[in-house]
């Protein structure tokens, strides 16, 4: 994917400029640097530890606001430990998992700190799951508490999971009553957690067609926590970080989470994003930054103008997604004086952050990265006539590789043949390896680099990736498709890409728009079911069985397209004949309904 305005290079020059601004902010990035880069796999330091520490020194200062609550850090750190005590009675120790299927509230973020601080795994479960993937999910887990909203209960009772893993199941209600009169002190075994130890389990769509659970240890969350919080966004106690990403998100729980952490400042929930209302929050919570993923930014260009949309007093926002082309008009129609944009992985070992401000750019990497050729057809790295691996030139999109090292380890899935499954090994010698991020990045020099694309059987859109074999099943269950083949199309002015299915029909079926949709919204998440349908009289194939995605997706919805093209009006509507205006009517939030 090309961006005429995206940045070509970065020069020592474009650095220079910036640097005052960094240097200003050196006690700052110091601390985050102390705390999250100070430490080795094997030391006794962890996420529980930290807000321990942050807790005695911020004692009085809001630590979280939601609504019309505001707690400080010492209220928040006496109900996590009495959170603490429940799991605790309830037999969850070092290794248990604790599954955490909640909205965004103050009881998601201190429940997540509990578990980590009994030594525990919280297993943050995407909300919108429901059917074969929450069922799979849960199986992943395993988990000795399972803790979740009470309408979430009959979907979780009902997904078909087996009994064993929903015995304990609990709703956020009773963990309130049952930490009533709990201690308030700090978990013995909390300074005794060694930092290459599990955290969280965080859930992504792999080519499996089923989510796969990857591996956030304390070490890993701390390295974010220098990178992003002390490098990147570079808080003070006083700032105000608003958040309206999902908890179960990385940006949510690891970004902003650590970021606020560092700095003593408060986290400033939103229950979920809305474009009208995001800036009235804004102001309310008193904010000074905020986490974006790109959608939002465009979301957010696309709202009519009004006067509070330089009524705040937001200097910094840090996320990733911003695209190139929209980079200028939004910082200047919001005021944003700083972005910290970013690239990581969930399942990475790798991160890029953008800490000198420089626009256009994901930003540096001091750890070791490539960016190599790739097979245009699997998007594998390619190899060479000697077997080895071939880097582009600069400026050139290549495919992302991150060294596997000791600092710098690969925790990968809890699925280790998906594991193993990214790693690509004896890329320039024998025995080295490297994690295949799955994305093309292109080298703008000094360290720097932007995104270019997404390779691979997922796709990201409204912010989840969505895995096509996923999806294919599910479409696949209603009895008119023959056969289907998904994939990710561009719609302008929308970050990432929209799901489009080419489907065979079965002999002598017509197709019935509600009823494929039906079957999508039975089946996926709302983000998942694809807004694009193409009929076509057969599905081809590459040799090894594979369908042709590249040519499909390059063709898109395009006007050389002679088969018969259906879009998603609706849930209810289903899908109709496509219309010009339709991409247009997605960018602005219009449809699908």
């Amino acid at each position: 994917m090309s961006d005429e305005t995206s940045r070509t290079g970065v020069g020592l020059l474009d650095i220079a400029k910036q640097l005052p601004g960094f240097l200003s902010d050196a006690p700052v990035i110091l601390r985050g640097l102390i705390t999250g880069f100070g430490a080795s796999p094997t030391a006794k330091t962890s996420i529980g530890k930290v807000f321990q520490e942050r807790a005695v020194a911020n004692k009085d200062k809001v630590f979280i606001k939601f609504e019309d609550q505001r707690i400080t850090y010492g209220q928040a750190n006496s109900t996590v430990n009495r959170y603490a005590s429940v799991l605790a009675a309830k037999g969850v120790g070092p290794g248990s998992v604790v599954g955490i299927m909640l909205r965004n509230s103050p009881d998601a973020v201190l429940l997540m700190l509990a578990t980590v601080k009994c030594g525990a795994v919280a297993g943050m479960i995407n909300y919108n799951q429901r059917g074969n993937v929450l069922a799979h999910s849960l199986g992943l887990l395993g988990a000795k508490v399972l803790v979740t909203e009470s309408d979430f209960h009959e979907p979780v009772i009902e997904c078909g999971a087996a009994a064993e893993l929903t015995t304990g199941l609990m709703s956020v209600e009773e963990l309130r009553e049952l930490a009533v009169g709990q201690s308030t002190a700090n978990p013995v075994g909390t300074s005794q957690i060694l930092a290459k130890e599990k955290a969280f389990y965080i859930f992504t769509s792999g080519t499996t067609g089923m989510p796969k659970a990857s591996v956030m240890t304390h070490y890993r969350w701390l390295r974010a926590l220098g990178g992003f919080g002390g490098l990147g966004l570079r808080l003070n106690s006083s700032d105000t970080l608003y958040c309206c990403l999902p908890l179960y998100h990385n940006n949510a729980l690891t970004v902003a989470t650590s970021s606020a952490l560092n700095a003593g400042a408060a986290l400033a929930l939103g229950k979920s994003f809305s474009a009208s209302r995001f800036w009235d929050e804004v102001i309310k919570y008193d904010a000074t930054a905020f986490i974006y993923i790109g959608e939002i930014c465009g979301y957010l260009l696309n709202q009519p103008p009004k006067p509070t949309d330089r009524a705040h007093k937001v200097r910094v926002i840090a996320g990733n997604g911003l695209r190139p082309a929209i980079w200028d008009e939004f910082t200047s129609r919001f005021g944003i004086k700083r972005v910290c944009e970013f690239y990581a992985a969930s399942e990475g070992n790798t991160g890029f952050v953008n800490v000198f401000n420089i626009d256009k750019t994901t930003g540096i990497c001091p750890s070791p990265v490539v960016y190599v050729e790739y097979d245009l057809e699997t998007g594998e790295p390619a190899r060479g006539p000697d077997g080895r691996l071939r880097k582009v030139k600069r400026g050139e999109p290549g495919l992302l590789l991150s060294k596997v090292n000791n600092l710098q380890p690969f925790d990968g899935y809890t699925d280790k043949a998906a594991s193993e499954k990214k790693l690509v090994r004896n890329a320039f010698k024998d025995g080295d390896v490297w994690f295949n991020t799955g994305d093309l990045m292109r080298s703008q020099g000094f360290a720097h680099a932007a995104f270019a694309d997404r390779l691979g059987d997922t796709f990201r859109w409204k912010g989840e990736n969505v895995a096509t074999t996923e999806v294919e099943a599910a479409l696949g269950a209603d009895d008119q498709v023959e056969e289907c083949t998904v994939y990710g199309v561009e719609v302008p002015g929308c970050g990432g890409r929209a799901g489009m299915a080419s489907v065979q029909l079965r002999e002598g079926a017509e197709f019935d728009g509600a009823r494929l949709a039906k079957a999508g919204f039975e089946h996926l998440p709302a983000y998942a079911v694809p807004l694009f349908i193409r009929i076509v009289p057969e599905l081809a194939h590459t040799s090894t069985f594979k369908n042709q995605k590249v040519d499909l997706r390059k063709q898109g919805y395009g006007d050389e397209v002679s088969d018969p093209i259906y879009v998603l009006s609706g849930r209810d509507e289903g899908y109709v004949p496509f219309y010009p205006e339709y991409p247009t009517e997605v960018k602005d939030g219009k449809k699908p309904r």
